[in-house]
């Protein structure tokens, strides 16, 4: 495959870590609040301020270190870097360096078929993950001529996950972020809140010709969802291509997405690591960490979102897009896991929980914790199903809504409301034949050859037995019947 220009892409992702506490102090970490409500001379920057760091954060980016095949630093150190905004009450950054706590990791995406051919999945390089504070929040607009300093968000504790520049286009940019974000919402140390900006990154992007030395490197700020970032990355590889082909040339910069006219905006030229002036915190110790703290948080790990998939595959024979699927979230992969095992039927459980139980939960806009479906009673419903007691339709449009409502089992909702499938093959002949007889014009453009007439006997038989029939025997009866007439009308 041949491209006159190549796509240099690495993610620079800010993941807001879930502890109960700041980075450095005690105030509460969580979303909102009224404003400048949960801050301390801390993260307030006030002189004579100490800080002492969480322990709880440095759990959290030693699983992900460990998940990401890291080397974990046993020393890493702080330093200040300086910069001077209204939201950063202290004027500088407590954060990592010149080396971090998580060093050299790698995450495998897939490779984008467009610029790689079948060359398959892609080892994306994690240079290092470093543990930071994150600052305040610049509410601009607020009031005419004012822009308001929230602080609530000022010390919540980071981790910037730096990625190496190995992504070829915004496709593979995007499906990394997708496995960065599921790995760490499945590890439990972030949320991944896109919204609320739990979970946001900074794309660093440049062209080349294959081949070729890195060209200059633009910095696109800020960008909150995989939509935004295909977007972003997308304009800017075509703007700056653009630019070279004419004979230009462009400087290193800061960008910002405009979402609503589809373009990259300039910002500011670039900081250099010299702009900010770092220098050790001289108010924190180095961090050390034991073989033995390792060890431990590689036995508490959970099992990993790759691996819980392929055993998806291999335990219930589902397809890599459905299993991929099943892990949108914790919650929703443990609820399949729950109903497959319920039930007996992995597949079927996989059915349901892509078909109908999400139609429901996008429909209704809710999250699958609020709908209060017992997976015991889904697994249950399916095992109906199976048996043939219950024929799918029924499940389906009456069983499964009546579940949803609360009415109890599902072997209760077809006891009340009389449901059981009728697998009386006399009974149902006489359905089929009553059907047959009500409608001689289409059995004889049946027998004339309009084979899809067929589909109309079956639903007419299924809606004279109340649903109730059970459908292989309505077929067989069926299938019977026209033969038996087609005989008849032959002689």
């Amino acid at each position: 495959m041949v491209v006159a220009y190549e796509a240099v892409i690495g993610l620079e992702v800010h993941v807001q870590l879930l502890t109960r506490s700041k980075m450095f102090c005690p105030c509460p970490n969580r979303y909102g609040g009224e404003p400048n409500s949960r801050t301390c001379p801390v993260c307030l920057g006030l002189p004579g301020a100490l800080p002492t760091l969480n322990g709880e954060a440095v759990q959290a980016a030693l699983r992900l270190g460990l998940a990401l095949d890291a080397r974990i630093q046993p020393r890493s150190t702080f330093y200040r870097k300086q910069y001077f905004y209204p939201d950063l009450p202290k004027g500088y950054q407590i954060t990592q360096g010149p080396v971090a706590l998580v060093e050299d990791g790698h995450l495998d995406v897939p490779g984008d078929p467009a610029v790689r051919g079948a060359e398959g999945p892609v080892r994306a390089g994690i240079l290092r993950a470093h543990l930071e504070e994150d600052a305040g929040k610049s509410l601009h607009g607020a009031s005419k001529g004012f822009t308001w300093v929230d602080l609530n968000r000022a010390g919540v504790p980071l981790l910037e996950i730096v990625g190496a520049p190995d992504l070829r286009s915004a496709q593979e940019a995007s499906d990394y972020l997708k496995a960065l974000h599921r790995l760490v919402v499945f590890l439990g140390i972030c949320d991944g809140n896109l919204e609320e900006g739990s979970f946001r990154c900074d794309a660093n992007v440049s062209v080349r010709r294959p081949g070729a030395p890195f060209g200059t490197r633009v910095e696109i700020k800020n960008l909150n969802s995989f939509r935004h970032v295909r977007q972003a990355l997308a304009f800017e590889v075509d703007r700056q291509t653009g630019i070279l082909e004419a004979g230009g040339a462009f400087r290193q910069e800061t960008r910002g997405w405009d979402a609503d006219l589809g373009e990259t905006r300039p910002q500011r030229s670039k900081e250099e690591h010299q702009d900010y002036r770092t220098f050790p915190e001289p108010d924190l110790p180095p961090l050390q960490v034991s073989p033995a703290e390792v060890a431990a948080a590689r036995a508490a790990l959970p099992e990993l979102p790759w691996a819980r998939e392929a055993r998806f595959i291999r335990e219930h024979g589902l397809t890599p897009y459905e299993a991929g699927m099943l892990l949108q979230s914790p919650a929703f992969a443990a609820c399949f896991e729950a109903v497959a095992a319920a039930s007996g039927n992995g597949k079927q459980a996989a059915n349901w929980m892509l078909g109908d139980v999400s139609r429901v939960l996008n429909a209704r806009n809710l999250p699958l914790e609020a709908l209060g479906l017992a997976p015991e009673h889904l697994g249950e419903l399916i095992r109906l199903v199976e048996a043939r007691t219950l024929n799918l339709k029924t499940a389906r449009e009456v069983v499964f809504p009546a579940l949803l409502a609360g009415e109890g089992s599902p072997q209760a909702i077809v006891a009340a409301r009389g449901l059981g499938q009728v697998r009386d093959a006399g009974a149902i002949r006489a359905l089929v034949d009553g059907v047959l007889a009500a409608h001689p014009a289409q059995v004889a453009e049946y027998r004339g050859g309009k084979a899809l007439l067929r589909g109309f006997f079956v639903g007419q038989v299924m809606k004279a037995g109340g649903g109730k029939a059970d459908p292989a025997l309505v077929n067989a009866c069926l299938d019977e019947a026209l033969a038996e007439g087609e005989a008849s009308h032959g002689a």
